[in-house]
């Protein structure tokens, strides 16, 4: 669950930097599309290397979600009574990443849906990313989706790297503090890099 974890974080903040590439104009923004689909060219062909990043990243997240199965049945499997004390002592990002994942497994649907097979997007128009993702925004149940998943993925990404640290054997008590503040540093720049997509439309700075 660790590695899967560490490398759908990978993914993200790559992900991120190419969404802010919004914010230069479309031509940036379609230009970047437009050489992750020639990437690798001619050794790879046309999308080819777009499709391996799919089928790596499609297997990191089955991977994840059968391990979080797993940890789910051993963790009610050990303790089948509830605890005497219903008081919660664990953080709220801890206590939720459980509904946390199921909100993103959803969101990943729509948002393949929506960007890239452009099925839900109305005014979608194909090999035109920046257009397609203004208009997305431009709907009021585009950015309430899209805000609610990237605040979800925030708390997900606050205990999942703090907790993929201590899986993997990084966490030690000098250690603690630094990693802690790792964790939240980068959850809070995933959080606002993706979230300022979405409000860079609704305030008409991308338009």
């Amino acid at each position: 669950m660790a590695v899967t974890g560490l490398i759908m974080l990978a993914y993200l903040v790559a992900h991120m930097l190419g969404n802010l590439k919004v914010f230069l104009g479309p031509d940036d923004l379609n230009g970047y599309a437009h050489w992750l689909r020639t990437l690798g060219e001619p050794f790879l062909p046309h999308e080819g290397f777009l499709w391996l990043a799919r089928l790596a990243l499609l297997t990191a997240v089955v991977l994840h979600a059968v391990a979080a199965a797993q940890l789910s049945r051993r963790d009610l499997a050990a303790r089948p009574r509830r605890y005497a004390h219903q008081r919660a002592r664990t953080s709220y990002a801890t206590r939720t990443m459980r509904w946390g994942g199921v909100i993103l497994g959803l969101f990943l649907v729509w948002h393949i849906l929506d960007l890239t097979t452009l099925t839900v997007n109305e005014r979608a128009e194909p090999g035109h990313p920046y257009q397609n993702v203004v208009a997305t925004f431009s709907t009021w149940y585009g950015n309430a989706l899209y805000i609610t998943a990237m605040l979800a993925l925030g708390l997900h990404i606050r205990h999942g790297f703090w907790s993929a640290a201590q899986t993997l054997g990084a966490g030690r008590p000098r250690r603690d503090k630094a990693l802690k503040t790792a964790a939240n540093v980068l959850a809070a720049l995933l959080t606002c890099g993706f979230i300022a997509v979405p409000v860079g439309v609704m305030s008409g700075v991308v338009s």
